[in-house]
């Protein structure tokens, strides 16, 4: 039998087995195994260690020392290489060491924006023939998880790693992104890596940092959202003046006399539960998108009142801003993520408690969808008051539009998914971006400020005043037009246009034929990675050749009343595709909505405009949320929308 410790041995021993083992090097998760990091660049690897401990890396015959810092981490940087590998990677120290295998050096492509980038290979068009034939060593796929921040953090969400492309890695990963780099392996002849960080839903604002919310006029969201991470109840009462400052503008309601107000005059109906309202059985709700009230009553003693508390209202699909006793209490746009707000002392008080939410839905189902058993009041003392039942609902009969939203609002707030999705990235090498966003900011004025500036701070940041960006225009979808009319689409395509055109260093990717009028999520996304491809290798790789389609530089009107378009980036010449004509143009005045058809008739780079042209001002072609088109050039790509000034007499 082993003898017992001494007294004061075993005090020793229990003493030292409390302290904390010293943390062996960890490498970031886009270092470990199978992972490609850019060629010809300086190659920055970053990771955690014990605080203050000497570090050595070692990547195939490269070796740099470096120490890790007071906060536990490391950032070593090795120097540039050309393509190759694979080879193993190592960080050692006296706690420990860490390895990485099957390490490439290639190029490396970054994939971002919302659903229609996330959206995965196993949901686009020929999804089992091209899992089943997807294996490539050569290629590495990596997806960022969701996730938010109020500041810039130092890691990805969830460390994500890398896969090599084949059936178990590519089935989830994004498509247009997966057929972009899958092409592009045709002619690199070099190792790719993809990184894809999308988020469905979100807006450009959510994937910009501070510097680039200032250029574009945000910095006052970013501010808030910094008050926010130190004081919510303060950040929501800010907001939430201006919220209500935004709803007596659009409305013309009088002060006090708000929706809002415990004691406002409306219609309120019974809530049948607390589900989509489109799962009511309500015809009237059946297939609605815009802004329904709700509202509940509680009643609370004087001890209950005197504590702060806790709103928690569950799911809201999609946004809300809510009120408790007409003080507005919280905000939120994320409808996979519980409505928990705090209320300060003197928010409640003794006997009637009145609780207004008011939830935006701008697709798909809407409303309070709980659970119901998820949704109390719960106070200091860790006592609860359930408020999953008794709601009532009025359907707001007006349609305010532009609806703010708060700056901490995860799809749609100023910075928040940059923070966790982009900055951890820090400044590693990249071949290019692709970004496929824009849907969620249809109507938003400003766009191109936005995609201005976020390009430059992210180029800023990866350390490529010349990064290339591919953007792709975002695809029709919506009912088609019979008649000229305004469309906040084609505005917001218009200005994805204008950007990449004035940007010596981004090209588009065209999707006008490639949308589907019924389906936000068109499933054509090969063609996507195609397009994106065609345009990476002019603006990456310097290859000759138009980056896209045929491109509209200038509208001339000509003696007889005429005008031409002039095209340029055509390939071969221009045709119509099951017409005679080219359809889609329009001449147009000076007013928005002074614009009809044109008669077009296409030369080999040109199109002339038949018609009363002296009159027109400016020319516009695809104009609608879903246009049909058929001007083409040889290449079998499609020009895109535009909209130009009419020059000449």
């Amino acid at each position: 039998m082993a003898k017992a410790l001494a007294p004061h041995v075993a005090l020793v021993a229990a003493a030292l087995a409390a302290q904390p083992a010293a943390a062996q090097p960890v490498l970031d998760g886009m270092f470990g195994s199978h992972a490609v990091l850019q060629r010809e660049r300086p190659i920055r690897i970053t990771g955690s260690a014990a605080p203050g401990e000497p570090l050595t890396m070692t990547l195939d015959s490269m070796q740099v020392r470096g120490r890790a810092d007071q906060r536990g981490r490391f950032s070593m940087r090795l120097p540039a290489m050309p393509a190759g590998g694979p080879y193993a990677l190592s960080v050692t120290a006296p706690s420990g060491s860490a390895y990485s295998r099957d390490i490439l050096i290639g190029d490396v492509f970054l994939c971002s924006g919302q659903s229609n980038m996330e959206l995965p290979v196993a949901r686009a068009q020929d999804a089992r023939s091209q899992i089943a034939a997807s294996a490539d060593v050569g290629l590495r796929l990596m997806t960022i998880p969701h996730g938010t921040a109020l500041a810039p953090q130092a890691t990805l969400p969830g460390q994500p790693g890398w896969a090599v492309a084949g059936p178990d890695s590519v089935s989830a990963f994004s498509a247009a992104c997966f057929y972009m780099v899958k092409e592009l392996r045709r002619t690199a002849a070099v190792p790719i890596g993809a990184i894809t960080s999308s988020w469905g839903g979100s807006r450009i604002s959510s994937w910009m940092g501070d510097p680039a919310l200032a250029a574009s006029g945000q910095g006052e969201a970013a501010r808030l959202r910094a008050v926010f991470a130190r004081d919510p109840a303060t950040a929501a009462r800010r907001f939430g003046a201006a919220w209500e400052a935004w709803w007596r503008a659009s409305t013309s309601d009088a002060s006090g006399a708000e929706p809002w107000q415990p004691d406002a005059a409306v219609d309120w109906k019974p809530v049948p539960r607390m589900t989509a309202w489109e799962d009511w059985g309500v015809p009237t709700l059946a297939d609605y998108n815009g802004m329904v009230w709700f509202t509940r009553e509680v009643t609370l003693t004087a001890e209950q009142a005197r504590q702060s508390a806790t709103l928690e209202l569950g799911l809201i699909d999609d946004a809300d801003q809510s009120w408790v006793n007409g003080k507005a209490v919280g905000s939120g746009g994320d409808p996979g993520s519980p409505r928990r707000y705090p209320l300060p002392p003197g928010t409640l008080q003794a006997g009637r408690n009145v609780i207004r939410v008011n939830v935006n839905d701008v697709y798909a189902k809407g409303g309070m969808t709980g659970p119901a058993e998820n949704m109390v009041v719960r106070f200091a003392d860790g006592s609860v008051v359930p408020i999953g039942s008794g709601w009532s609902y009025a359907v707001e009969p007006r349609r305010p539009e532009r609806v703010p939203r708060a700056p901490w609002d995860d799809l749609a707030g100023a910075g928040m998914i940059y923070d966790a999705m982009v900055a951890p990235l820090g400044d590693i090498g990249l071949k290019g971006v692709a970004w496929y966003q824009g849907e969620s900011d249809v109507g938003i004025p400003g766009y191109a400020d936005r995609l201005q500036a976020m390009m430059a701070d992210w180029r800023k940041q990866f350390g490529n005043d010349a990064l290339p960006f591919a953007v792709v225009q975002i695809a029709p979808y919506g009912a088609a037009t019979i008649a000229p009319g305004e469309s906040r689409t084609a505005e917001l395509r218009e200005q994805q246009r204008r950007v990449t055109q004035e940007d010596p260093h981004a090209g588009l990717a065209l999707t006008i034929d490639l949308g589907d009028p019924l389906d936000i999520h068109p499933g054509e996304k090969n063609e996507v990675g195609r397009r994106l491809a065609r345009v990476m290798r002019s603006i990456a790789y310097g290859e000759a050749g138009p980056p896209s389609g045929p491109r509209a530089i200038a509208a001339r009107r000509g003696p007889d009343g005429s005008v031409t378009v002039s095209f340029a980036d055509v390939s071969g010449a221009l045709a119509t595709r099951s017409s005679a004509q080219a359809i889609g143009f329009e001449l147009c005045g000076a007013q928005p909505d002074d614009c009809r058809y044109a008669t077009a008739t296409v030369g080999k780079d040109s199109v002339t405009l038949a018609g009363n042209g002296l009159s027109a001002v400016r020319v516009r072609y695809a104009w609608s949320e879903s246009p049909v088109v058929n001007l083409y050039d040889s290449s079998g790509l499609p020009a895109g929308p535009f909209e130009l000034v009419v020059t000449g007499r």
